[in-house]
């Protein structure tokens, strides 16, 4: 014990020399840099952004998902001043603000549950991760879950994405305060990949209040999100071979579609040409970018062109030039229209477009101060950021598709009464199937809220579980999963669903539709 202790003695001496004589003791953090905006340029450019995904989303509108593996050629609609009113009704805007009011009515430490409890409630349309995200809050998972791939199959698609832009605008050149509010909102809905693509767009937004070359702003988003995902890894080989061959858009999207366009694990997606995954759209968004070369016109004529998910995909891209540009400098020709709307309630939303730029001002002073920066008069002092990636979970995990069984296919069996397109809410009625793999998705119908049934499916010898096939909407949704599972032992495996002839909570129906088994295999 003497002896330890004299040890311990002689290092705490030999380190009070050290410091004393070396300095070799813990240095004060430097201090952040900091730049400084007036708050005219600061709206002005706020104001851009959301112009921006107002442009863009309204228009790619007419031919989203319209072009699938393939670019569209001829002329596109002729754009007018009539044709940017379609973004007032646009999911890519409303979902976007009411997810900002969380923080309006919050303040920027809103908690996840928070954002799940505005998100469970809210009334609008919604598709994919969304939708699936909002069914499983109202069915009792947590929202730290409801984005995960266990209970969301749509886990990689591109919806947070699309939605993110909020975040970007009210961070300027602070992308670790960006990341945070992406990770906080964004797993709601989605996961892994699903939440890098928030990431990516609202650090290119951060940046680009600063920052006007397209490179570089491709580049900031990349900076933000892990290197080793395959998100990241997108967006580098698309750097990578514009920088091969700047001149050529479509052989820059043929190397991508050649790459990157497989492995959508979707159940509307798995095995067809239909991709709504975030990282191909995101690879198409720094597309637009990069050949755009800081014209509007252009950004979003390839953003469009390169077809998949054409209305999301220009409205990132144009709402980030909207920022460079600011407002006043975006060309007349596109925002026409904009100014007359101006003081119109976006859809499901409590904003105007003079709103939603008000608040998102308040906000970005808001975080510039709190994380140090400070408001001197008419300017505002931003602590700026550099970019570090945010360690998050993927999807990597869960397989990856590998064949996609139709209900017609002989492999499954039928007993009861089922239609043509295998539907049936007959009681007892059954469909079972065996394959092999280490996971699948029972991909089939959300029935609107009124003609919903339910059903038991049961997985090999474990107890079965009761699912249901309602959208919580007035509309049906196709392509969806009624059931799905990713953590199987490698082999073969057994599904059963039994209908049980009984609606849905308040359904006047009990339809319960199928279409195919996705399989996925490690």
């Amino acid at each position: 014990m003497a002896h330890i202790m004299f040890r311990q003695l002689l290092a705490v001496s030999a380190l009070g020399v050290c410091l004393i004589l070396t300095g070799c003791g813990p240095k004060e953090s430097s201090k952040p840099s900091t730049k400084t905006i007036p708050l005219d340029v600061l709206q002005d450019k706020i104001r851009g952004g959301w112009a921006g995904q107002m442009i863009g989303v309204s228009f790619g509108a007419p031919t989203e998902f319209k072009y699938l593996q393939k670019t569209i050629e001829g002329p596109l609609p002729e754009w007018n001043a009539e044709r940017v009113k379609n973004s007032i009704h646009q999911d890519d805007l409303y979902v976007d603000m009411t997810l900002a009011q969380v923080l309006d009515d919050h303040g920027l430490d809103a908690t996840v549950e928070q954002v799940g409890t505005m998100f469970r409630d809210v009334k609008y349309p919604l598709w994919h991760a969304n939708l699936a995200a909002r069914r499983n809050l109202k069915r009792g998972v947590p929202a730290t879950l409801s984005g995960t791939p266990k209970h969301n199959s749509h886990a990689n698609d591109i919806d947070f994405q699309i939605e993110a832009d909020f975040v970007g605008l009210m961070t300027p050149g602070m992308p670790q305060a960006s990341n945070d509010l992406c990770y906080r909102f964004g797993r709601v809905m989605n996961h892994g990949d699903g939440i890098l693509g928030g990431m990516f767009v609202s650090a290119m937004y951060s940046a680009a209040f600063f920052e006007s070359d397209p490179r570089k702003l491709v580049e900031a988003g990349l900076a933000a999100i892990p290197s080793d995902s395959d998100y990241a890894k997108v967006i580098a080989d698309v750097l990578r071979w514009h920088q091969e061959n700047p001149g050529d858009w479509k052989w820059n999207w043929q190397k991508i579609q050649d790459t990157w366009d497989k492995d959508e694990p979707c159940p509307s997606g798995a095995m067809l040409p239909f991709n709504i995954d975030a990282k191909l759209n995101g690879a198409y968004i720094a597309l637009g970018m990069l050949y755009g070369e800081g014209d509007m016109g252009k950004t979003l004529d390839i953003s469009t062109r390169a077809g998949q998910d054409s209305d999301c995909n220009p409205a990132s891209a144009a709402g980030v030039l909207g920022v460079v540009l600011g407002y006043k400098a975006i060309p007349e020709e596109w925002k026409q229209g904009i100014d007359a709307i101006a003081n119109e309630k976006f859809a499901f939303t409590n904003y105007t477009l003079n709103e939603i730029v008000t608040s998102s001002e308040k906000r970005a002073i808001a975080m510039a101060t709190k994380l140090g920066g400070k408001q001197k008069g008419n300017e505002l002092e931003i602590p700026i950021q550099e970019a570090k990636p945010m360690a998050i979970e993927m999807w990597n995990n869960y397989g990856k598709p590998a064949e996609r069984v139709s209900v017609k296919d002989p492999r499954w069996s039928y007993t009861g009464k089922w239609t043509g397109d295998k539907m049936s809410d007959q009681k007892d009625a059954s469909a079972s199937i065996e394959f092999e793999g280490t996971g699948f998705i029972l991909v089939g119908m959300y029935h609107k809220m009124s003609e919903a049934g339910t059903a038991e499916v049961y997985l090999d010898d474990q107890p079965p579980l009761v699912i249901d096939s309602s959208s919580d909407e007035d509309d049906p949704k196709g392509g969806e999963s009624l059931y799905h599972r990713f953590d199987l032992e490698p082999g073969k495996h057994k599904v059963r669903v039994v209908i049980l002839g009984k609606p849905y909570l308040e359904a006047k129906e009990a339809k319960v539709t199928l279409r195919d088994l996705v399989v996925f295999r490690k």
